[in-house]
């Protein structure tokens, strides 16, 4: 399961997961043409998936989703917890209903689906579960508060379920992405992202490719002795 699979980095993950003969379901929430187009590029491409609607941040239905895809394939062996939103301003001027939504997403959000999966994975004994972290969860960054917290919370978060769980057969990682050419930061201003590329060792930002690339190594069976980590990808802007 991909949360956030119908664009950007999730539809990268998404495909990956594919092509290594995973049948993905795809969660999104509001674009739905965007996950259809995704979900008809995974079926061109041979691979298999569904798509499940669900906000990520309402455990209630993160609950209902879960037990739908587990009574129907009776168990979900990955999950990718890439769903996240941002709303970027000064403290003195973000709002507490914007401050609430980012949390919402990207930290319970992360939080209810993994509750949620990791029964299953428990019972079988085995699973790889992947959580979307951020290089400014690491290094903070002026005007994105509310998405640092939610970030750094993922990575504090992912060390203790690695804790929780390792004795399950269960591994718990992160992956760190630093600046990712998507949707979500070509809204940033132009004078940001020149700032960025500049310090940037590589001289380039990422792909959604580089990400997912790294995603599939961590659910794959060379990574099985590896959990607690966060990966980063990220051109070297954080070393």
């Amino acid at each position: 399961m991909v949360t956030g699979g119908g664009r950007g980095i999730g539809r990268a993950v998404v495909l990956a997961l594919g092509r290594l003969g995973a049948e993905v379901m795809i969660n999104y929430r509001g674009n739905q043409g965007a996950a259809e187009a995704t979900l008809q590029q995974l079926l061109t491409e041979g691979g298999k998936g569904q798509l499940h609607p669900f906000d990520v941040a309402r455990e209630d239905r993160v609950e209902e989703a879960v037990k739908k895809i587990v009574d129907q394939h009776k168990k979900i062996d990955i999950l990718v917890n890439n769903a996240g939103v941002t709303s970027d301003n000064l403290l003195v001027r973000l709002k507490a209903e914007d401050w609430d939504q980012v949390l919402g997403v990207n930290l319970r959000g992360t939080v209810h689906c993994t509750k949620s999966v990791c029964r299953s994975m428990i019972r079988q004994r085995y699973g790889r579960i992947v959580n979307m972290a951020s290089v400014v969860g690491q290094m903070g960054n002026a005007g994105q508060s509310a998405y640092a917290a939610s970030k750094a919370g993922v990575i504090g978060f992912t060390k203790a379920m690695a804790r929780e769980l390792a004795s399950r057969g269960i591994t718990v990682n992160a992956v760190a992405p630093g600046f990712i050419d998507t949707e979500m930061t070509a809204k940033l201003p132009a004078k940001l992202q020149e700032e960025f590329l500049h310090s940037i060792p590589m001289g380039r930002f990422g792909s959604c490719g580089d990400v997912a690339e790294a995603i599939s190594f961590l659910v794959g069976a060379g990574a099985g002795y590896i959990t607690g980590q966060v990966i980063n990808v990220n051109g070297g802007l954080l070393m």
